[in-house]
């Protein structure tokens, strides 16, 4: 694609990237009033369409009508829009990997639609999940509209879900890696404008419309330097177990419930149940929980409470969202790990008082390392809480307690939270980001030089000899000047039409397809693949020959790159 051209489409791309913003903002603020309306009236029996606090909250019979009912509502919007059924984030993936990013309208409408029903009534699950798939089938739904490529539709999809967190969480650049790591699969300027620009005004629009400061109110945090970095690394090997049992428990409780002798219309009926049951020893753990994760950040929770909500909201998320209803994944972790290291922080208190760590300083660094450990989005998850705490002392013990958690996280369990739904589906997700080696290597670099080319007054039986004798595919044919004019196949011959008398000149190939020395193997790929082509002659400026690009020289660079990942004797070995 010409530079002009490429220049003009990034300028439309981000032109629909800040409308996607906008409209994300705008879903965004009507998603979390929604549930709030649905929570007062369903659970509180009054009217208010601010999220309220289950602090108080006692569980009665009409709360397992609303919950029940609130299942029911999600099951026949899923016979509608079965997409819609978990957190949605897996789905989007698979958008991404396998239908060149699109995504049902009517998804746009059905999965906000049934988080409000969930969670509104009693799910214990937040709203920045079904947000993100939203707003990635908004931004999908634009790519559809207008003339784009799949990859721009791509960017498209993958703006609005960044957009979607920016907008419920005010946190712009967590939004953009977590796109970049979940869904881009690649790290490009082409991708790059648009996104911050979805996310910055999506980000925009929750200051107007929420508020400037950050969602969670943290307490100022003083991390002293090495002598506690210690503490945080034990706090990251445990985070990663943790994570591993978020991740494991709800694979073994969607099992469990494929195993059911019921249709699965039922079964988000049956989890309504079965979570509101578990929450009696916890009513707070129903619903967003946001407040509870404020309690524990600002350390006003006692030790045997925060053990409890950590659990009773593991096993009723486990529950609810095996089930599959609608519901997200991010808010119920936050919680999980703020109280599981608050109460680690605690009990830290109590064997070692000297240490002066505070309870909530553990508790925010365990939330980064479980959700980065238990999804992989590790940079995302550093950067999502320093932009919720807005704290840079806190990011000594965020990265080394993340990276140690997804660390030991990686080494137990294959897949994340995120990619084992695909993986039972056949599909194999993209774990790491390369340079493209096709990109970066000329043809210059990896064409063969010593070409044997014909003679255009050559016959058809001379080249049918050289091939005997040779084995090459392909032959370029020179005129008596030296220029490439045409080239013949070993396929031309074997199609037995050619008369061992006629001329390389009357039966060559003329209509030539050619790369010069400076182009990229990646062109020289596409170039082939397009015209259909094995041999590629590579010419300068004067359509002199100077040298030919096969398949096998193209795959020859990536069995080069390739070696750069193999062990190497050292200087020790040598010595040795």
């Amino acid at each position: 694609m010409p530079a002009s051209t490429a220049q003009r489409r990034l300028v439309q791309l981000t032109a629909c990237a800040a409308v996607i913003g906008m409209a994300a903002g705008g879903v965004a603020y009507v998603l979390e009033h929604a549930i709030g309306l649905l929570t007062n009236l369903a659970l509180l029996h009054r009217w208010g369409s601010d999220l309220p606090s289950l602090r108080d909250f006692s569980i009665s019979p009409s709360t397992y009508a609303a919950a029940i009912g609130g299942a029911l509502v999600v099951s026949l919007l899923a016979k509608w829009s079965p997409v819609i059924r978990g957190h949605g984030i897996p789905e989007a993936m698979e958008a991404v990997l396998t239908k060149q990013s699109r995504i049902a309208p009517r998804t746009a409408i059905a999965k906000p639609l049934s988080a409000a029903v969930a969670i509104g009534t009693g799910g214990p699950f937040g709203a920045e999940g079904p947000i993100i798939v939203t707003g990635g089938a908004i931004g999908s739904l634009l790519g559809q509209l207008i003339h784009v490529t799949p990859n721009e539709r791509k960017i498209l999809l993958a703006s609005g879900a960044a957009a979607g967190m920016a907008a419920v969480f005010g946190s712009p650049l967590a939004a953009v890696i977590l796109a970049i790591e979940l869904l881009l699969f690649e790290f490009s300027t082409r991708s790059f404008i648009p996104l911050v620009v979805a996310t910055s005004v999506a980000a925009g629009v929750h200051a107007a419309l929420f508020s400037s400061g950050p969602l969670f109110t943290v307490p100022t945090h003083h991390f002293s330097g090495l002598g506690q970095l210690p503490v945080f690394a034990v706090l990251g090997l445990l985070c990663g177990l943790l994570a591993v049992l978020v991740c494991e428990g709800l694979f073994f409780v969607e099992g469990l419930y494929r195993r059911l002798p019921v249709n699965e219309f039922w079964h988000p009926l049956i989890g309504a149940v079965l979570f509101v049951s578990v929450a009696l020893l916890e009513p707070r753990t129903l619903g967003v929980g946001y407040d509870v994760i404020n309690d524990a950040l600002a350390t006003r929770l006692a030790l045997g409470s925060l053990a409890l909500i950590a659990a009773v909201k593991l096993a009723v998320w486990w529950i609810a969202l095996a089930s599959g209803t609608s519901g997200g994944t991010l808010a119920p972790v936050l919680m999980i790990s703020a109280c599981f290291g608050g109460a680690l922080g605690e009990l830290l208190h109590r064997l070692a008082p000297g240490l002066q760590i505070s309870s909530g300083s553990i508790a925010l660094v365990a939330m980064a390392a479980t959700f980065g450990a238990a999804t992989r989005a590790t940079f995302a998850a550093i950067v999502f809480v320093f932009e919720l705490t807005r704290d840079y002392n806190a990011i000594l013990p965020l990265m080394l307690a993340t990276v140690l958690a997804t660390l030991v996280a990686s080494w137990i369990s294959h897949d994340s939270l995120l990619t084992e739904k695909l993986t039972r589906r056949g599909l194999i997700v993209p774990r790491d980001y390369h340079i493209d080696v096709l990109h970066s290597a000329r043809l210059a670099d990896v064409m063969t030089r010593s070409v044997v080319a014909l003679e255009i007054t050559a016959t058809v039986g001379d080249a049918a000899r050289e091939f005997d004798r040779s084995g090459h595919g392909a032959y370029p044919v020179i005129d008596t000047d030296g220029c490439c004019v045409g080239i013949i196949t070993s396929n031309d011959l074997l199609s037995g039409a050619l008369d061992d008398d006629a001329l390389l000149a009357d039966v060559a190939v003329r209509d030539l397809v050619t790369a010069s020395e400076d182009s990229n193997v990646a062109i020289a790929l596409e170039l082939m693949h397009e015209e259909g082509v094995d041999h590629l002659p590579v010419l300068d400026d004067d359509r002199f020959l100077v040298g030919i690009c096969t398949r096998s020289n193209i795959l020859a660079v990536r069995a080069s790159h390739n070696i750069a990942d193999r062990v190497q004797r050292g200087w020790l070995d040598r010595s040795r």
